[in-house]
């Protein structure tokens, strides 16, 4: 079900729709992916999906954009589903206070990336899902398409390809934690796999709708149970403390919800047990969250009092 402008947050993003036009400033593209350096800071989406599958949107919800690090959470959930907490043995839970792709605290912590949301840390990740599935990438999408129940959701080629042909510091992330053997595939390969699955494009509304196993404790939209209800709350605290890279605490303080943020604009938030959110807004940060994008979570916070705080 899609409701653009009615029921129970169709006023307030109407509201928000409308005063985000008024900002003036809204970041810029990421210029490091030649792709995505080109994208308009004056799009916006917003979109809310609820436990039974209803979505309210507004403005640009059903544009598919660059999902890019937002994929970490569905590919963590997939690695967490298969085989528990084995995985974290080989990443950290703990915020880094560091940029998404910073080399410095591997050579400290030996080759252990503080969390599965920096870019050492989702290799890690990707990594195991490859080992498990021999198709990582493959395999987010097919979660992302069931869980949003939209098939074209889909990888751009043109993306990876430039994400791999300006990848070199993922590549030096990846072969640093080889040297210390928490990386178990071929290099080459788990870039590839890396690369694949941030290049996955889908909208607010597949977003939105997609997460809600984050909001429902786990259940997936078929009624199944993808993670335990511990699993998911585990999840949701790490998307907290690590989701939006070394601005946690000041997401946490404007916004007082889980959320994973990606550099093609995108930020997905959980309020569990009611709903989860996805917005849209290329221009960045300098630390690479979505300007609008954190404007509007705060504003939808402050408008409806919801907070898991």
């Amino acid at each position: 079900m899609t409701a653009s402008g009615s029921g129970r947050f169709g006023g307030v993003l109407e509201q928000i729709g409308s005063e985000v036009a008024a900002l003036t400033d809204r970041g810029r593209p990421a210029d490091y992916i030649p792709l995505l350096a080109g994208a308009d800071p004056g799009r916006f989406g917003m979109a809310v999906a609820e436990p039974d599958g209803t979505v309210y949107g507004v403005n640009d919800w059903q544009e598919p954009f660059s999902t890019q690090s937002i994929t970490k959470v569905f590919a963590l959930a997939l690695v967490l589903a298969s085989e528990g907490e084995e995985i974290w043995r080989r990443v950290g839970r703990e915020p880094s206070g560091n940029p998404f792709n910073s080399l410095v605290q591997l050579e400290y912590e030996n080759g252990v990336p503080r969390n599965p949301f920096i870019n050492a840390g989702a290799l890690v990740v990707t990594d195991r899902l490859q080992t498990l599935t021999g198709n990582a990438a493959g395999r987010v999408r097919d979660l992302l398409r069931e869980e949003s129940g939209n098939p074209a959701v889909d990888f751009v080629a043109e993306v990876a390809d430039s994400e791999a042909a300006h990848g070199d510091r993922n590549a030096a992330l990846a072969h640093f934690m080889a040297s210390y053997g928490n990386i178990a595939n071929p290099v080459p390969e788990l870039l590839a796999a890396y690369f694949r699955q941030c290049s996955i494009a889908a909208s607010c509304q597949d977003l939105a709708s997609a997460a809600g196993f984050l909001a429902r404790r786990g259940v997936r939209a078929d009624g199944s149970m993808l993670l335990t209800p511990s699993q998911a709350k585990r999840v949701n605290a790490v998307m907290l403390t690590c989701g939006t890279y070394d601005a946690a605490g000041e997401f946490a303080y404007r916004v007082g919800l889980p959320g994973k943020s990606g550099v093609g604009g995108g930020i997905v938030a959980v309020v569990p047990g009611v709903c989860t959110l996805c917005v849209w807004s290329p221009g960045l940060d300098r630390r690479g969250n979505s300007v609008a994008g954190v404007w509007a979570l705060d504003r939808f916070t402050t408008l409806t009092g919801l907070s898991v705080f």
